[in-house]
């Protein structure tokens, strides 16, 4: 005799899916475990590299700090081929912090003092590899690798260049009271160039906008040229 098949209920119906998937889990886990376990190991070793990694970055960092405190007084006093190479066995110069924490962030700016000490002394191609070599992210130091390439294709006469790169750096950060001598130097560099129109736009920026300037002080010079 047959009976009524008993209807499940919602809660039942749930459970047993429940169930089902459990044991369907469960059942792909024990066909595959040697596959997911390796997976799961590998996961674990670039989890540990991760953070291993950020910690010596850190590191870096600090020691960079530390470092380059040790060498700016000299750098601040003009003593420029002293900060480059520092004073054996009581800190080391610029070139050195570069070469073992140029890739932290204060061994990034170590790059621009480096770079500010070569080109100081006269050195600009030294000085010119490592403006372009700077990779960090402060704006400032930024904006200052970007004007000390324009710096040196000024010297070499390529003004567009050298204007466009001047440009750039005034672009960087609003924040950069350097801003309106950036554009003042990329103005020059665009009337060297015989192209007046971009320069005239710069020199009207820095008269409208920047009247507190020392720049404000030389536009009118310029736009004399340019008109």
């Amino acid at each position: 005799m047959l009976t009524k098949k008993k209807k499940l209920s919602r809660r039942e119906i749930k459970e047993d899916k429940l169930v089902s998937t459990y044991y369907k889990a469960y059942g792909y886990f024990e066909e595959n475990r040697k596959r997911i376990l390796t997976y799961a190991g590998a996961l674990g070793v670039v989890v540990l590299l991760v953070y291993l990694y950020l910690h010596q970055k850190n590191v870096d960092n600090e020691e960079a700090g530390f470092a380059l405190s040790k060498v700016l007084p000299a750098y601040d006093n003009g003593s420029y081929l002293e900060a480059i190479e520092g004073r054996q066995g009581i800190y080391s110069g610029l070139k050195k912090i570069v070469e073992e924490y140029g890739s932290s962030e204060n061994g990034e700016a170590a790059k621009i003092y480096l770079a500010n000490s070569y080109s100081m002394l006269g050195k600009s191609d030294e000085a010119l590899k490592y403006y372009k070599d700077y990779g960090g992210s402060n704006a400032l130091f930024k904006a200052s690798a970007l004007a000390g390439e324009a710096s040196y294709y000024s010297v070499k006469k390529d003004y567009t260049k050298a204007a466009e790169l001047y440009k750039d750096a005034s672009k960087v950060s609003e924040d950069n009271i350097l801003n309106p001598e950036y554009m003042l130097n990329a103005a020059i560099n665009y009337i060297n160039a015989g192209d007046t129109a971009p320069a005239k736009e710069l020199l009207t920026t820095i008269k409208k906008e920047y009247t507190d300037s020392p720049a404000r002080r030389e536009v009118d010079k310029y736009l004399a040229v340019v008109d």
